[in-house]
C-alpha cells in the first residue's frame, strides 16, 4: 500500500450477494474499485452479526486491491492475530470499544497491519488527537455503526477538524455510512479520501451485470472529484 490522497472507493461487500462473495469482490474490482470494505460485526458492539476471520480468510485469495476490515466488535485486542492472519491490509478499531486505544493501535500494526481508528458520530474529532502518529487511517461515521443503507449523518465539520490535525502526516480519512453521489462531493470537499460506499455501488447490479457496479462507482467517484 503506497499512500496517497487520490480519491479511493472502498464497496462495502455488506450489500453484496451473500451467496456470491468471491465472484462480488472480483466483479467490483474488474470495475474500478479501489479498496474492498469488509464489516465485521459481533452483536453486542453493534446491533448486527456479520463475519468473522473465517470468512474474511476466505475473501482473501479474491481481494488484489486492499481488503480494508472494519472491527465493529468489543473487545478488539483478542482478535487482532486472527484477522492479521486472515489477511486484512488495513484492520480498523473503535476508540469507543475499549479502554487502551492506543495499546490496540499498536497491536495492529505490531501484527503487520496498516491500523485504523473509527469515530462513532457522537464521537469528536479530538478523540484521536493524540493517536495521530499510531494510525494510518481514521474512519468517520456517518450513520451509527449496525447497518447497511440508512440516511447520511453531516460529519463534514469534523473531517475538517480531522485534516487540520492530520497535517502533513500520511493518514488517510474514511468516510463510512451513506456515501452516495449527493455525500461523495461534501465529504471529499472537506478533505475525506476514501469512500465507503454499499448500497450505492451495489444497487441494481450483480456478477451477471457487473458493468451496473461500474457505472456507480464511477458515478460516486466523478462526484466527489468534481470531474
Amino acid at each position: 500500500m503506497t499512500f496517497d490522497r487520490s480519491i479511493k472507493i472502498a464497496p462495502s461487500i455488506l450489500s453484496a450477494d451473500f451467496a456470491n462473495f468471491g465472484q462480488e469482490i472480483q466483479a467490483i474490482e474488474a470495475q474500478g474499485a479501489d479498496w474492498v470494505h469488509v464489516d465485521v460485526m459481533d452483536g453486542h458492539f453493534v446491533p448486527n452479526l456479520t463475519f468473522g476471520p473465517a470468512a474474511v480468510k476466505a475473501f482473501r485469495p479474491h481481494v488484489k486491491t486492499v481488503m480494508d476490515v472494519h472491527l465493529m466488535i468489543a473487545p478488539v485486542d483478542p482478535y487482532i492475530d486472527a484477522y492479521a492472519e486472515a489477511g486484512a491490509d488495513v484492520l480498523t478499531a473503535h476508540v469507543e470499544a475499549g479502554p487502551h486505544i492506543h495499546r490496540t493501535l499498536q497491536a495492529i500494526r505490531g501484527a503487520g497491519m496498516k491500523a485504523g481508528v473509527a469515530l462513532n458520530p457522537g464521537t469528536p474529532a479530538e478523540a484521536v488527537a493524540h493517536l495521530l502518529d499510531l494510525t494510518d487511517l481514521i474512519c468517520v461515521m456517518t450513520v451509527n455503526p449496525g447497518f447497511g443503507g440508512q440516511k447520511f449523518i453531516d460529519m463534514t465539520s469534523k473531517v475538517r477538524a480531522l485534516r487540520q490535525m492530520i497535517g502533513d502526516r500520511p493518514v488517510h480519512i474514511e468516510i463510512d455510512g451513506g456515501v452516495d453521489t449527493t455525500t461523495a462531493p461534501l465529504v471529499a470537499e472537506a478533505g475525506a479520501d476514501v469512500l465507503v460506499a454499499g448500497s450505492a455501488v451495489f444497487r441494481d447490479g450483480s456478477v451477471d451485470t457487473p458493468q451496473v457496479y461500474g457505472e456507480n462507482i464511477r458515478n460516486i467517484r466523478a462526484a466527489a472529484t468534481g470531474s
